[in-house]
């Protein structure tokens, strides 16, 4: 598996419609489309996932809700890489009980922390504007804007990733 350098990752978070949203996800070799209805809350999930690496926690792990299927997320870390796998369950209600290795590999990249992280903070920052918190919470409807979460995985990465680019929250 090729390791992408920070401008090979892509990720896009948008709201499609009332409770759903669809994340993107490309790199140099591959793309994947994944859906998350509100039943989890699958941004606030993503950023927090990505900011628990910045400790002595090496892996994480948590899902999509894709009515009916399970999109599970796992975030391995080692060094400043993190290796993320994404699997496809056909059934969210039996599915937490199976290993990864029952599932289907939706997506499978390696990239610096620093570019993963940047990505998440990036799709948040856009969907931010885009919404502002009143409008995601509209659209979202069962969870607000994961605003803390948001700036602190923010705080870690310019501490950490010494990255030269300002992610300061937009003002909504």
């Amino acid at each position: 598996m090729d390791q992408g350098s920070a401008g090979d990752l892509q990720l896009k978070w948008e709201l499609v419609g009332h409770g759903w949203a669809r994340c993107h996800l490309a790199d140099g070799s591959q793309t994947a489309s994944l859906i998350a209805s509100y039943c989890t809350d699958a941004l606030a999930d993503l950023v927090a996932a990505t900011g628990e690496l910045y400790g002595q926690q090496r892996s994480a792990r948590f899902f999509f809700d894709a009515e009916p299927q399970e999109l599970r997320w796992t975030l391995r870390t080692t060094d400043d890489a993190i290796s993320v796998t994404t699997y496809k369950f056909p059934d969210v209600a039996v599915s937490p009980d199976l290993p990864d290795s029952d599932g289907t590999v939706m997506w499978q990249s390696t990239h610096p922390r620093s570019a993963f992280a940047h990505a998440v903070l990036e799709a948040a920052h856009t969907l931010l504007r885009e919404h502002g918190e009143a409008g995601y919470r509209a659209k979202w409807v069962m969870h607000p804007f994961p605003l803390g979460l948001v700036q602190d995985l923010g705080r870690l990465h310019m501490r950490d990733d010494a990255c030269g680019n300002p992610h300061d929250v937009p003002r909504t």
